[in-house]
């Protein structure tokens, strides 16, 4: 029985493997290759970037204060109570407005005063003149000495030289009563208010400060190594904030010949026009120097991977992925761009952030930002009605 056994085994195993081969055999090649075959990847539209040509700015960066190109500090020239003051911060005025009144019973009544010594100092002079004149006929004629001439000339000149104080005087004491109304210098706005009606004020005491909004100007600061991208007439664009991505722009007007012993950079100051009156004094902007700009194909700084031994940027082509060798110009550092000058053309797709990590050849679907397609979800399916039947 053993022997039976096994002798009927043999056949049995061997027709076996012959069915299992035939079969092997007998499978469609299109199997094979549909297993093998890569599935297309979705990515989102935040993951593609498309190249464009535009407009790029290149130099060193800057941050400051907006300050105003004409700002007056007023303050009080003569000691005496505020009378009245005529305007408010924020109020606008125009050049000779009146801003404010002081007491000026004193300083009046030293212009008085001022005024007779000079009444009395001319009748003095005058006739001190006539003297002098008198002398010099009597001494032509033998009828005085030499001696009397020259004592008539020193009378003359001590009576002109009052005659000159007491000017002097009365024009110092018809200062004071005009410094008494205090006035807007140029047309401006008043930032500032520090009297009161009743305040007692002393010569040096602070009154107002007026400002010209019309044109500002941004002090900032640029490192050494920057100096040879900076030159007056120079563009400068920056950013405010408060106004969001608006870029605002104005020129290099002056550059400091020394360094900061401190922060080792270079000041300069940048003229920024303000006619409309939409930037106010002490806004911090950051932006930059606009030392070099032209016109070429940009593409965002997320997209080029610079870590290989060309830089290179990963594109979609065809709903395929393919890397692309690029080389880089100069970098845009508002825009966060960099400018292409070859490898990449505009109006190509390229992908962004870990979608670069997508194997080339591999099929890619950008799928519909997901605002669409909830709106698409939620919209109401629409089914065509039946026609209606003829009588």
């Amino acid at each position: 029985m053993m022997t039976m056994t096994r002798r009927t085994a043999a056949p049995l195993m061997t027709m076996l493997a012959l069915s299992l081969l035939t079969n092997a055999c007998g499978k469609k090649p299109g199997a094979s290759a549909t297993a093998t075959t890569p599935t297309a990847q979705n990515i989102g539209p935040d993951n593609i970037a498309v190249a464009r040509t535009d407009t790029l700015r290149s130099g060193p960066p800057i941050s400051g204060t907006l300050v105003a190109e004409r700002e007056a500090r007023i303050r009080a020239e003569i000691s005496g109570a505020v009378l009245q003051t005529m305007v408010e911060q924020g109020q606008r005025v125009s050049t000779g407005t009146v801003l404010a009144r002081l007491d000026d019973s004193n300083v009046r009544d030293a212009a008085i005063s001022a005024k007779s010594a000079v009444t009395q100092s001319t009748v003095v002079a005058e006739q001190a003149a006539r003297e002098l004149q008198r002398a010099k006929t009597l001494v032509a004629a033998g009828a005085i000495a030499q001696r009397d001439v020259e004592s008539a000339e020193r009378s003359n000149l001590a009576a002109q030289a009052g005659l000159a104080d007491a000017n002097a005087r009365l024009a110092t004491a018809e200062k004071n009563v005009r410094n008494t109304i205090i006035h807007a210098p140029f047309a401006g706005i008043v930032s500032e208010r520090s009297v009161s009606p009743g305040d007692i004020v002393s010569p040096g005491a602070a009154l107002f400060t007026v400002i010209d909004p019309s044109s500002l100007r941004l002090e900032a600061s640029v490192p050494t190594s920057a100096l040879a991208d900076v030159r007056i007439g120079a563009p400068v664009t920056f950013t405010v904030n408060g106004f969001g991505d608006r870029t605002l722009e104005g020129r290099i007007t002056r550059i400091n010949p020394t360094v900061d012993p401190q922060t080792k950079q270079v000041r300069l100051l940048a003229s920024i026009p303000n006619v409309k009156g939409m930037l106010v004094a002490g806004l911090f902007v950051e932006g930059r120097v606009a030392s070099e700009k032209r016109v070429g194909v940009m593409v965002p700084e997320q997209a080029i991977d610079q870590t290989a031994v060309r830089p290179y940027v990963v594109r979609l082509k065809g709903g395929k992925v393919e890397k692309v060798d690029v080389q880089l110009g100069v970098r845009d550092e508002a825009a966060g761009a960099f400018e292409v000058k070859s490898g990449v053309a505009s109006g190509d797709t390229v992908l962004l952030g870990a979608a670069r990590g997508i194997s080339v050849g591999t099929t890619v679907i950008v799928s519909a930002p997901a605002d669409a397609a909830t709106t698409s979800a939620t919209a109401p399916a629409v089914t065509p009605s039946a026609p209606a039947k003829k009588n």
